[in-house]
Formats: C-alpha cells, sequence, structure tokens
C-alpha cells in the first residue's frame, strides 16, 4: 500500500476515506492499517483519553451498519471513558473483557455470543454464581446477545447493528443485561463497538471495543 496519510494532516475523515478507496486494490493492507490505528487510539487513551475518545467518536459516526457480520470475530477492548458515577460497573466490565476474545455472530439467526478464555469462568462465578458459561474448543462461550439495525442511542442520526443482551432470559440481570453494545463497520473486517450501560435516566456510554475477522 501507498504511505497512509496523517491524521493531523487530513483529519479522522480524510483518513478513513483513504483507507476505504485502497479496499480494492489492497484489501488487506486497508483492513490491518484500520486495525492498527484501532490500536494507535487505544495506547493514546492512556495519554490523552479526551482526544482519544473524541476521535473513536468521530470514527463510529462515520462508520456504517453491518449487514453481513457472520461467525466469528477477534476482538479488542479500546478504551473504557471516565464517568465516576458508573466507576464499579466499568471495573467489572474491564475484569470480564481483558479474557475477552471476541464474539461470534449468526447473521440468518441475527444472535451471537462473546468468545472467552477458559479462565473467565472463574471471574464469572465470582459475579454470577448461577450462570453457566458453555465450554468451547478454545475456552468460554457466554453472554448471548440478539442483533438489529436501529439508530444509536448517542447518535440517533447514526444507524448501528445493536448488540442486545437485555431479551436474553438466561444473561444475568446484574450489569449484563443493562448494556447495550453499539457496532459499525469501517472498513470491510474491521468494526468498531460503543458499549452502553442503561439507568433508568437513559444511556451512558462506559467505553469503546473493536471486532475483526480472522483471516
Amino acid at each position: 500500500m501507498p504511505k497512509e496519510p496523517d491524521t493531523v494532516a487530513t483529519g479522522v475523515a480524510g483518513k478513513l476515506e483513504w483507507l476505504r478507496d485502497s479496499i480494492k486494490a489492497h484489501p488487506e493492507g486497508a483492513a490491518d492499517s484500520t486495525w492498527a490505528w484501532i490500536e494507535e487510539l487505544s495506547k493514546r487513551s492512556g495519554s490523552d483519553a479526551a482526544g482519544a475518545d473524541s476521535d473513536l467518536n468521530e470514527l463510529f459516526r462515520l462508520g456504517t451498519a453491518p449487514t453481513d457480520l457472520h461467525g466469528p470475530t477477534e476482538g479488542m477492548l479500546v478504551m473504557t471513558t471516565t464517568n465516576a458515577k458508573f466507576d464499579a460497573v466499568v471495573r467489572t466490565i474491564t475484569a470480564l473483557w481483558m479474557p475477552w476474545q471476541g464474539k461470534r455472530f449468526d447473521n440468518a439467526a441475527a444472535t451471537g455470543d462473546n468468545r472467552l478464555t477458559k479462565s473467565t469462568g472463574l471471574v464469572g462465578k465470582l459475579l454470577w454464581p448461577l450462570y453457566s458459561m458453555k465450554d468451547h474448543t478454545d475456552g468460554k462461550l457466554a453472554f448471548d446477545f440478539k442483533t438489529y439495525v436501529e439508530a444509536g442511542k448517542e447518535d440517533p442520526d447514526v444507524d448501528v447493528m445493536v448488540i442486545d443482551y437485555a431479551d436474553i432470559e438466561k444473561n444475568p440481570k446484574l450489569i449484563i443485561r443493562s448494556v447495550r453494545d453499539e457496532l459499525v463497520e469501517l472498513v470491510p473486517g474491521v468494526y468498531l463497538g460503543k458499549i452502553l450501560f442503561k439507568t433508568d435516566s437513559g444511556y451512558s456510554k462506559i467505553g469503546y471495543f473493536a471486532l475483526r475477522t480472522p483471516r
């Protein structure tokens, strides 16, 4: 691939447009560069949380709702957003996501679940002693969800894929059923998501995650 532009010179929108234009000639390179960009923003969040959040939010708003996502994906917890009101929730989700491997999607059924490491079962038993995670060849499967497309809660002018845990009866009521993930596609095979938490007053963003389809 030709040298990619700097966001300082082109802005977030300009860089994403360049990556999308590169897809036909360099599909794998464009996907890898997009994933590397998200990794850079994740690292930046440690020293410049506000700046990383701003760029990630702009990236998210430029995404499109996935329509053909199917099978396993690899995942990354990009960053959590600071909100004193939700500190305990964020700590719990971070503890779960650190061994998180990604998600699986069934496009036809509009359902899916989360791929976790085997060690997650120990954390899960402490939080939800009655909830049973499913064994899988490379770890555990847990927290089933339904998927559908609608307007984003923070971004009502953007269509997103909603990853909905609330209507799955076997999901734990504590924390999990209050989480709503929203997902957009940046380039084919690379996706950016927002983690939202529902309270009586509505939804609040508590973090970002990313997914990519394995090759």
